[in-house]
C-alpha cells in the first residue's frame, strides 16, 4: 500500500485541508500507516497533478487562506479498483522482535528494559484506541455501513496492541524466569 491510498480513503467521506488530513490520518488510518506531515503535502500535491485530487481554497479572514482537498471521480475509480484488487499480507519488521531474538548477548535487564518499554507504548496506543472507540463508536451495531468498515479497523488496531501487551507479559514472565535461575545459580 502507499501513502496515497490512505490519503484517498480518508478523502472518500469529506474533503480536508492538509492539516486536517494530518491530524485524521493519526486518528484513523494512523494504526496502521504511518505518515509525516511533510509526507502527507508531498502526496497531495501529486495526487493533485494526477487529477485524483482537486483543491478549494478556502478564504479565512483572520487567517492566511487555506487549501480544501477532495478527492475527485477518477480518484474514486481508482481508489475503487485498488480496493477491489488483491493484497498479501505485510511482511513484519519490528526491530523488538530482532532484539529479542539476539537477546542472549545482553543481560537479562536489557530485555527486560526493553520489553518494559515497549509494553507501555503499546499500552498507551490502547489506551487510546479504546478512547476512541467509546466516543466514536458507541453503537457501532447501528452505524451505517462505511462507519461499520472503519470500526473494524479500529477493532483491528485495538486486537493488535493488545496482543503486543499479552505478548510482552509473557516475554517478561519468561525473562524473569531466566534471570531468576541465573541468580540461583551462581
Amino acid at each position: 500500500m502507499a501513502l496515497a491510498q490512505a490519503i484517498l480513503a480518508l478523502l472518500v467521506n469529506h474533503p480536508q485541508s492538509g492539516y486536517d488530513l494530518t491530524k485524521n490520518f493519526e486518528e484513523s488510518v494512523g494504526c496502521f500507516w504511518k505518515a509525516t506531515h511533510q509526507q502527507i503535502y508531498r502526496e497531495l500535491a501529486k495526487l493533485e497533478a494526477q487529477g485524483w485530487v482537486q483543491p478549494t481554497t478556502v478564504f479565512q479572514e483572520s487567517r492566511p487562506d487555506k487549501k480544501v482537498y477532495g478527492i475527485t471521480e477518477s480518484g474514486q475509480q481508482y481508489l475503487a479498483i485498488w480496493v477491489a484488487a488483491p493484497c498479501n499480507p505485510m511482511l513484519i519488521k519490528e526491530e523488538l522482535l530482532v532484539k529479542v531474538f539476539a537477546g542472549s548477548l545482553v543481560s537479562t535487564h536489557v530485555i527486560r528494559q526493553q520489553l518494559l518499554q515497549h509494553r507501555q507504548i503499546h499500552l498507551e496506543q490502547l489506551a487510546h484506541y479504546q478512547q476512541i472507540e467509546a466516543v466514536e463508536f458507541e453503537h457501532p451495531k447501528a452505524l451505517p455501513l462505511g462507519a461499520k468498515l472503519q470500526y473494524l479497523v479500529l477493532r483491528r488496531g485495538i486486537r493488535y496492541e493488545s496482543d503486543w501487551v499479552a505478548w510482552c507479559d509473557e516475554a517478561l514472565a519468561w525473562v524473569q524466569e531466566e534471570g531468576e535461575g541465573l541468580k540461583a545459580s551462581t
